[in-house]
């Protein structure tokens, strides 16, 4: 077997598979030099390679290996006397003291896929998750930090989105797995009436509260621990949020959970899903499709869940009870799914200006 692979003659003969262990290479590199430090010691300039040596605990002689291949891959810069520089790309992406760093995502799919993905063909034979995924979080507490984190980054951009396109929620919201509480906070922000209950496993619901306390809204937004396929959800409720949620779990306990949660509505009541459907939005970019894709089987080797389409999710709350379902887009691959329960007072109507509807 040669040792060097021809680019050019791979591009000729399959492109897609073999140049894909060139990816696979340097994103393992990156969650190395992200996990060694190397791109926090060089925020604020670039540095010899023996000042970074020092500064992250290496290997002078091997340090410069990982440090070229990240060049060629686009994620450092050199100039000569082996001196290194963040690029702009990873200057603009992987800082971790800016709220839109990807650094959190690199770092937590760096150890899912480096160890839950080892049971892809198990769940592709027996349609079962290789592991219990939340279990596997709670044992590494630095990775469930970074989830957390990667979670609370996505709705932060989200969240403002949701308060615009979310006139008239009424004057009780349940936010079902919405521990980080972004959404219930933008919400309860935009409208001084609401309160708002969350529930979500108690690891899930640290960061919330505490941001719950930092908006000054500990009245108003309270934070119930529990799983939400078992624990109490109430009633009365006047809306509820299911966001990202939904493709966590098989079809049969989607329809339990939105069963359950048709319950804790009034009559006339409000749901909301936050994902991305199978069916996804016309137009959308190639690499957007490509990850949602991915991330679809992601969510099958890993929580036995998957992307679903419009469709499935839309009969899965018709069967709860629900109607006039609409389905409007946001930002991105991401969309919401509206439908609402028989009954109850008429509440304002959604602004279709801010939307792509589709009445089903």
């Amino acid at each position: 077997m040669p040792l060097y692979l021809d680019p050019e003659q791979l591009r000729e003969q399959a492109p897609g598979p073999h140049l894909d262990l060139i990816g696979t290479m340097a994103f393992r590199a990156a969650g190395a030099a992200q996990r060694l430090g190397v791109f926090d010691a060089l925020l604020d300039g670039p540095l010899p390679v023996t000042e970074l040596a020092t500064r992250t605990g290496t290997d002078e002689g091997t340090l410069p290996v990982l440090l070229d291949a990240l060049v060629s891959f686009g994620y450092l810069d050199r100039t000569p006397g082996q001196v290194y520089a963040n690029s702009p790309m990873t200057a603009g992406s992987l800082d971790r003291r800016s709220p839109w760093s990807y650094a959190p995502a690199l770092a937590f799919w760096q150890d899912l896929l480096g160890e839950l993905w080892d049971g892809l063909e198990e769940s592709v034979r027996t349609g079962r998750p290789a592991a219990d995924f939340y279990g596997w979080l709670e044992s590494r507490p630095r990775t469930l930090r970074e989830f957390q984190t990667m979670l609370d980054g996505m709705a932060t951009g989200l969240a403002p989105l949701v308060a615009a396109t979310v006139p008239d929620p009424g004057r009780r919201l349940l936010d079902v797995g919405g521990g980080h509480a972004r959404y219930s906070i933008a919400l309860c922000e935009a409208h001084p009436r609401l309160t708002a209950t969350i529930v979500d496993l108690p690891k899930a619901l640290e960061g919330g509260r505490a941001r719950i306390e930092q908006a000054g809204l500990a009245g108003r937004v309270s934070a119930v621990p529990g799983d939400v396929t078992e624990a109490d959800l109430g009633s009365g409720h006047d809306t509820a949020l299911l966001f990202n949620l939904c493709h966590g779990f098989a079809g049969p306990d989607n329809r339990a959970l939105l069963k359950r949660v048709a319950a804790a509505l009034r009559p006339g009541g409000t749901v909301l899903v936050l994902e991305s459907f199978a069916d996804l939005p016309e137009g959308t970019p190639p690499a957007a499709e490509a990850f949602t894709r991915a991330f679809s089987l992601n969510l099958a080797v890993t929580q036995g869940g998957r992307i679903y389409a419009f469709d499935e999710i839309a009969g899965w709350l018709a069967e709860a009870g629900f109607g006039r379902i609409e389905r409007r887009a946001l930002d991105g691959p991401s969309e919401l799914l509206i439908a609402r329960l028989p009954g109850g007072a008429p509440r304002a109507v959604l602004p279709v200006a801010w939307t792509r509807e589709e009445n089903r």
